[in-house]
């Protein structure tokens, strides 16, 4: 019933900028938290930025002060604004909806959309 689309990856030159989204839809009632993951080549996949329907957010430390993550519970929709990129940025994103209640579901559930390839390179 749920699926995550997100859009807004390509390539960027070192220092440059590009906003991310991923918007759910389905029958959904409500979503407790969003989220974008990343992973490189070899990498795990790690925790990039978080945040929830109450506003609060986390980041990781390697992110912190460059990316700033916002969402709109309306639309079901969550924004990943990335400044000052560099290199290690590069990887494939991925968006996480978790704590998600549809009609059919008696606990909420966790979902992720395909990726989208972030590359920083000059």
């Amino acid at each position: 019933q749920v699926q995550l689309v997100e859009s807004g990856g390509g390539l960027v030159q070192p220092g440059g900028s590009l906003k991310l989204s991923c918007a759910a839809s389905g029958s959904i009632f409500s979503i407790y938290s969003m989220g974008w993951y990343r992973q490189a080549p070899g990498k795990q996949r790690e925790l990039v930025a978080l945040i929830t329907s109450g506003g609060t957010t986390k980041y990781a430390d390697s992110v912190q002060g460059r990316f700033t993550i916002s969402r709109d519970n309306a639309k079901n929709t969550v924004y990943l604004q990335m400044n000052s990129l560099k290199p290690e940025d590069t990887a494939v994103y991925y968006c996480n909806a978790d704590g998600v209640l549809t009609i059919t579901t008696i606990s909420g559930s966790s979902y992720w959309g395909q990726g989208t390839q972030v590359t920083v390179s000059t």
